[in-house]
């Protein structure tokens, strides 16, 4: 199979199941106190379950954080998902094997908005906007480089190599697909590390692109728990 290849500078990011609520905490955390109870009667006041999960997340007490899921699917640049799986706690994950499937030619490119160049010393840098010419540069070159590598794959493949050793010719600025899935404690540390935010205690300074997976998460998760989400945000984005 031939496929022309393509370019984008976006990536996916959709929940596709989830069992997750303020109450699974409230619950959670009120049977240390309250023994079973329903969970109608445990979220009836509701300025008392605000208050729970914000003194939950401000004392970090964080296991009531625990009892929930979330399941993405997630498409991105290979060298997205190698920072991503540094988050091991928490996380489980499937990603689409080029063991077993012939890969798709979808390869990224910055866009327009991507900042490109780095300015200062290590350890003291910040990233500044490209010029026109850098972003038509960087267009070219990995477009380009990514043609030819492609090219090379298909040329192992109908050659009879095998789909494992062929794939080694391919850049990690192909795109690869995953289930991802978490708790909401889990997802905490994973936006503390790989998103900006004003109301954050401790700076982070993720690359763009796995910024923009953190971003989308934290959009369906803020709709699922908004009292969890709104006391991340009140107690410095800090993991309990």
């Amino acid at each position: 199979m031939t496929d022309t290849p393509s370019f984008r500078s976006d990536v996916t990011v959709e929940l596709v199941k989830h069992s997750a609520s303020d109450t699974d905490v409230l619950w959670a955390a009120r049977v240390s106190t309250a023994g079973e109870k329903s969970l109608e009667e445990i979220s009836k006041d509701p300025e008392r379950s605000k208050g729970l999960i914000n003194f939950l997340m401000r004392d970090r007490h964080g296991s009531p954080f625990e009892h929930n899921s979330m399941t993405f699917f997630i498409s991105a640049p290979i060298f997205v998902f190698r920072e991503f799986h540094r988050h091991r706690v928490g996380w489980s994950y499937n990603e689409e094997s080029g063991r077993y499937r012939e890969l798709r030619p979808v390869f990224y490119v910055p866009g327009k908005d991507r900042k490109l160049a780095q300015r200062g010393r290590p350890g003291k840098y910040e990233f500044v906007d490209g010029t026109p010419e850098q972003h038509e540069l960087v267009g070219k070159v990995l477009e380009d480089s990514y043609r030819q590598s492609y090219a090379a794959y298909q040329e192992m493949l109908r050659a009879g190599v095998a789909r494992e050793v062929a794939r080694a010719a391919l850049p990690v600025g192909l795109f690869s697909s995953m289930y991802a899935t978490c708790n909401a404690r889990s997802l905490m540390h994973f936006l503390g590390l790989r998103t900006r935010h004003e109301q954050a205690a401790v700076p982070s300074f993720p690359q763009r692109e796995i910024e923009m997976i953190g971003e989308r998460m934290e959009e369906e998760w803020a709709r699922l728990m908004p009292l969890t989400h709104a006391a991340f945000n009140a107690n410095g984005r800090v993991a309990p």
